[in-house]
């Protein structure tokens, strides 16, 4: 008997659960739908060349853009460098900010599992002995002596609120967005870490060759020094001449002090994006020599790319956790039905205890309308609409400097590979200038002070080469990055990871 009555409760309480939720079909607030991509068919105003000029250096090839074509998930793998490729692999191991969106992650869900926790009832058991004596004034007769007696009580409670105007299911919409946005915050650390790593490397392996050249423009100043003192022991040129020699060396290696110390500096940030402290890693050397730089380069269509890049991605998640946050305020402003029952026993004997007639049970429901909250819930609700509304502005301004940040970097691959092209030919007629003032100077025919300016006008060239082939390779990487990092093609990322474009 007992145990009927206690299964006649828990299946009322049940059946009026599942009834709510096949019935209740609406929920308060608007409905998120993701917003329309821009209408634009190119990122700049003016369409892009189809080829770059090229140049016969290292990182001189000619490069193309292809409209539409699909990113590689390991973008990093087409400069082919196995050093680089090694340090990114530690890295996304190691990275402390890869370990914190991951966490952010996990968090996220299980927030969002614990709300998913409120769509069923709650049920708490619960036994409680004590002994205790009353007053008979209590009863209204002050003389009246009553004994002292025991009690005991064990019982089962079951609590249930019918989610009628979908304030559960929004707060519910809510967290899976917020899921969502911190999935697409685990794929920017990414995009940034790998990024961050490979532009590193490039200025790393501009720096070592700028180092090279440096110190080929050292020894040659050395070798023009040791003539210009046995001339001058010779009685053929002034001490002017000398100390102009001597200044000029010194200028030039005082560069490469400089040089050589932001090499350091830029071995530091890439022990530091691994995972590393500066004095546990030996970092490689990089050289563009050993890389290649990528001819085919992918080019997203401007529809494609809000569904590719993560911060875009992520802008669009916070805009559906604010939509969803709007349903919640509205749901606020209407009631609430709880429906409860407990069933247990209760006796003065813990003999008795467990007794037919000993038996409680209760089963009841509430309803509470909010009435008056002196304006609150609808301010509240007012502020919920206000957030979306920045969100919707944040959202739209992420889009446009992205538009930005790809429309920039192509500019840029076009005019870096021009700029290339005529450092090269600068380059080569600096040295071809120095030759002849060596040899004018030699027989007398131009003063110090021409070939001095000659020098100085290689050197300039020389290094500003070697920094326009940097940047080919760095704004390539750059590209890579801008248009999303293939993300949705790596397959070999954790469960953590989207494995798909969300249309």
């Amino acid at each position: 008997m007992p145990e009927n009555i206690f299964k006649k409760i828990v299946r009322q309480i049940l059946l009026i659960v599942f009834s709510s939720l096949w019935l209740i079909s609406c929920a308060a607030g608007p409905d998120f739908r993701t917003p329309a991509a821009p209408k634009a068919d190119r990122y700049t105003q003016s369409p892009l060349q189809e080829k770059t000029d090229s140049a016969q250096v290292a990182g001189g090839v000619e490069q193309s853009f292809f409209t539409g074509q699909n990113i590689s998930g390991q973008w990093w793998s087409l400069f082919q460098s196995k050093a680089l490729d090694q340090l990114i692999r530690m890295a996304l191991k190691e990275n402390p900010s890869v370990a914190m969106a991951k966490a952010r992650l996990r968090e996220a869900q299980e927030e969002r599992t614990a709300q998913f926790g409120a769509f069923f009832p709650s049920i708490d058991a619960g036994a409680s002995a004590g002994r205790q004596r009353i007053s008979g004034a209590s009863q209204g007769q002050p003389d009246l002596q009553i004994d002292s007696f025991s009690l005991f009580n064990a019982s089962v409670g079951v609590s249930y609120t019918l989610d009628i105007f979908g304030g559960l299911r929004r707060q519910l919409e809510a967290l899976d967005a917020q899921v969502e946005y911190q999935r697409y915050e685990l794929e920017a650390s990414y995009l940034v870490l790998t990024s961050n790593i490979v532009t590193t490397a490039m200025l790393a392996a501009s720096l070592n060759l700028q180092v090279r050249a440096t110190r080929e423009i050292i020894d040659f100043q050395k070798e023009q020094l040791r003539l210009i003192e046995k001339r001058y022991e010779d009685g053929a040129v002034s001490l002017s001449d000398v100390l102009a020699q001597r200044a000029q060396l010194a200028q030039t290696q005082a560069s490469l002090s400089a040089l050589k110390k932001h090499m350091s500096l830029s071995g530091h940030q890439l022990a530091v994006l691994v995972g590393k402290l500066p004095s546990e890693i030996q970092i490689p050397e990089f050289e563009f020599d050993s890389m290649s730089l990528p001819q085919e380069l992918p080019v997203s269509m401007p529809s494609q790319i809000v569904h590719q890049r993560p911060d875009i991605k992520a802008a669009e998640s916070l805009l559906h956790a604010a939509s969803a946050q709007i349903g919640v305020a509205t749901a606020n402003l209407y009631p609430q039905i709880t429906l409860t029952g407990s069933y247990g026993f209760e006796s003065n004997d813990i003999t008795d205890l467990i007794d037919s007639r000993s038996i409680v049970w209760n089963f009841g429901a509430g309803l509470l309308q909010p009435l008056f909250h002196g304006g609150a819930l609808t301010a509240k609700k007012r502020a919920a609409i206000a957030v979306y509304d920045q969100t919707a502005a944040q959202y739209r301004l992420t889009i446009l400097q992205s538009f930005q940040n790809v429309a920039d970097v192509l500019r840029t691959l076009e005019f870096d590979a021009t700029a290339l092209k005529a450092q090269s030919e600068a380059e080569a007629a600096a040295r071809e200038s120095l030759d002849l003032a060596q040899k004018q100077y030699q027989l007398g025919s131009v003063s110090y002070l021409y070939l001095l300016d000659a020098q100085r006008q290689y050197q300039e060239a020389r290094i500003l080469l070697v920094q326009a082939q940097g940047a080919r390779f760095t704004d390539t990487a750059a590209l890579f990055a801008a248009m999303g990092g293939g993300w949705w093609n790596n397959q070999s990322r954790d469960d953590e990871t989207i494995n798909s474009i969300q249309e």
